[in-house]
């Protein structure tokens, strides 16, 4: 303070003024850093805009076709038939030895990697990347739920439940499983469900996840190779690298899907004996069952996703319940209630204990996994680049918590109930001596089943209607992802690449079916394991740029900016609050109020009367006066409050003055202060 009266007051007022004038002139033009660019939903317009712009692009590219990777997979495909045509028993001979190989020396990498998809499919749903949705902010899923989980199933396991519903769990319970007796339902189950359950689904899932997220959400072509761009770049990815990628995901579907319908049509053919329709089939009843069922694929290829497919999937779903409640109601119904908290119960419980199985248990535990867990982990493998591209075509617009928990979950709890319905009855139609087994041919168990019914004739008639009709959706969902993997991830691929396709893949199935003799459909399936053995190595890969994928993501970010941004403003409100609590405290010590009886030579701000008396002048200091000061006193405190507040709150408004520039702008305004900077 200096002079005397309001004139303090007054500097005070202009510097809070001109302080406040400042802080409206940065607000104004300075870039905030601690703010938040964008909101998690308002901001993604500019990010969209970018992605609409890469679609674009990407469309304009998808129009030709990469004659490179195509070409290259149909030279490999068609050198491999011909060496199965032309040197059958060389061709057994290397396709088995190989097999071996991989399943004895690199079972443990299928075994771990299995688990390792389960647990990071589970935790990116439930981690706060869940919320965050495989396309634009505000797009909405193409399908609906019902015809999205129809759609799953057929292409993901349709055909296989149809063949290993009544013949895995009844062989399991005959010939036991390891650490197990024979004849105990509970192992049974357990390993069948382990089999098709959480495992297979979060191979896919990863596959499809990383496929979607690159295609819908980055806009990125929908390749299995663009997949990896948040990991190797993009330049990588459309290398080479890349190219390669793709070339083994072609050649993968191509043989993965040339085994499932040799699988449909073989089983087709036995459901034609068993029902006396054929005797004695010979290979050319698999030529006429492939032909017939390749002119309806053909029909529905045309038709296009949004229609062929959706339209079948959801026939096949009321198929296959209509299947199933016969079966249920017409068997021992009780029995079946039984086995389903037995066999969930059974796999839960035995979750990691069948998980950590491996050959150090001794030869025949090795061989047990050689011939189911490992096989089938390395199947599951071979049928990610097809099954996962076409979960991620269909699945558009889903969040990634709802995509997992659909994709993993619900054909987990549907496999449970299929298993429980068929394989339960085969098991105890075996117990009260109706043997299914049979002569021990897999293809025929599930008819023989149905024949112990009445009506035998007419239900097994529609099992091979619904196997025909998953036949048709998984060669026209292979071809589908063929045609857009062929067309540089062409999102709506050309039909007649897609026509091309599917002839090729079915001509393949009836090549390998007629000229291979018993072991045919063996050496198909031993051939697409080896050829698809090393998409486990990039499915692994494909976690990695999930999650660079995910840290990156311009929603994520915004979300954690806008954290740190609360953060902040959290902050300064308290060591704003805990300064002007310290400055309050001050205040008066610091006002005029303070400087009351102070001599004139000291810098009194009160006036000194003279009054003469007897005894001479008295310096007199009047009572009115001690009043008016310190009422001017406790009206440049509150003045100076709201001042200081006010600077806080536009500071705070702000978000980007550090603690020492608002302290600067109280020490400013409030003289004194600074002796209490900390």
């Amino acid at each position: 303070m200096n002079g005397h009266g309001l004139a303090p007051d007054l500097q005070f007022t202009g510097v809070i003024i001109g302080k406040l004038q400042l802080i409206d002139r940065n607000l104004a033009s300075k870039k905030l850093i601690s703010e938040p660019k964008h909101s998690s939903v308002e901001g993604m317009t500019d990010v969209h805009e970018n992605t609409r712009h890469v679609e674009s692009e990407a469309d304009q590219d998808n129009m030709s076709i990469n004659w490179v990777v195509t070409i290259t997979a149909v030279v490999l495909v068609a050198a491999v038939v011909l060496w199965g045509l032309i040197g059958k028993d060389s061709f057994a001979e290397v396709s088995g030895n190989v097999l071996n190989y991989l399943v004895e020396d690199f079972g443990w990498l299928f075994m771990l990697a299995g688990t390792a998809f389960v647990g990071f499919v589970l935790f990116v749903a439930m981690s706060k990347f869940g919320h965050i949705r495989l396309g634009k902010e505000n797009e909405r899923p193409e399908f609906s739920t019902v015809s999205w989980i129809s759609m799953l199933f057929a292409a993901g396991m349709g055909i296989g439940l149809m063949f290993y519903g009544t013949t895995e769990p009844l062989t399991f319970f005959r010939n036991g499983v390891p650490g197990h007796e024979a004849e105990q339902a509970g192992p049974a189950f357990a390993s069948t469900i382990f089999h098709w359950g959480l495992h297979p689904w979060a191979i896919y899932s990863v596959v499809a996840l990383a496929i979607a997220y690159s295609s819908y959400r980055l806009g990125n072509k929908q390749l299995l190779s663009a997949a990896f761009i948040p990991l190797i770049g993009k330049k990588r990815a459309e290398g080479p690298i890349g190219s390669v990628i793709d070339i083994l995901a072609i050649f993968a579907t191509v043989f993965g899907t040339a085994a499932s319908l040799g699988l449909g049509a073989l089983q087709i053919r036995s459901g034609l004996e068993v029902n006396d329709l054929v005797t004695n089939p010979s290979q050319m009843v698999i030529v006429a069952i492939v032909a017939v069922l390749g002119l309806c694929f053909l029909v529905s290829a045309a038709s296009g996703v949004g229609k062929g497919i959706q339209y079948l999937s959801n026939f096949n779903m009321v198929l296959a319940l209509i299947l199933a409640l016969f079966v249920f109601i017409v068997g021992p119904t009780v029995i079946i209630l039984n086995y389903f908290p037995n066999a969930l119960g059974s796999y839960l419980s035995e979750f990691f204990d069948m998980a950590s199985r491996s050959a150090n248990a001794g030869e025949e535990t090795e061989s047990w996994l050689n011939a189911w867990t490992i096989f089938y982990w390395a199947w599951w493998t071979s049928w990610s680049p097809f099954v996962g591209m076409f979960i991620a075509r269909i699945s558009r617009g889903r969040t990634i918590r709802e995509f997992v928990i659909v994709v993993l979950l619900v054909p987990t709890i549907v496999s449970v109930v299929w298993f429980s319905i068929f394989g339960g009855t085969a098991i105890t139609f075996e117990k009260e001596g109706r043997s299914i087994w049979g002569d021990g041919d897999a293809t025929s168990q599930l008819f023989t089943l149905l024949h112990e019914f009445p009506g035998g004739v007419v239900v097994s008639l529609i099992a091979m209607l619904l196997l025909a009709t998953f036949f048709i959706t998984s060669a026209d969902s292979a071809s589908t992802v063929m045609g857009s993997m062929s067309q540089n991830g062409k999102e709506t691929a050309s039909r007649s690449v897609t026509v091309v396709w599917g002839l090729l893949t079915a001509l393949i199935a009836v090549v390998m079916l007629t000229t291979g003799g018993e072991d045919a459909l063996t050496n198909l399936q031993n051939l697409t394991i080896i050829a698809a053995s090393p998409f486990v190595l990039i499915i692994i890969g494909l976690t990695f740029a999930i999650a660079r994928g995910l840290a990156n993501d311009p929603a994520h970010l915004a979300e954690k900016e806008y954290r740190k941004y609360t953060l902040r403003q959290s902050q300064m409100r308290r060591i704003g609050q805990k300064k002007k609590e310290t400055w309050h405290r001050q205040e008066f010590d610091e006002s005029p109020a303070a400087a009351v009886g102070t001599t004139e030579e000291e810098g009194s701000v009160l006036p000194i009367h003279d009054v003469e008396t007897d005894e001479g002048v008295v310096n007199v200091i009047k009572v009115e006066d001690i009043q008016d000061i310190v009422e001017q006193a406790q009206a440049a405190v509150h003045e100076a409050r709201q001042a200081a507040d006010t600077a806080v709150a536009a500071a705070d408004d702000a978000g980007s003055y550090s603690d020492e520039e608002l302290f600067e702008a109280y020490e400013s305004t409030t003289p004194g202060v600074d002796k209490y900077k900390s």
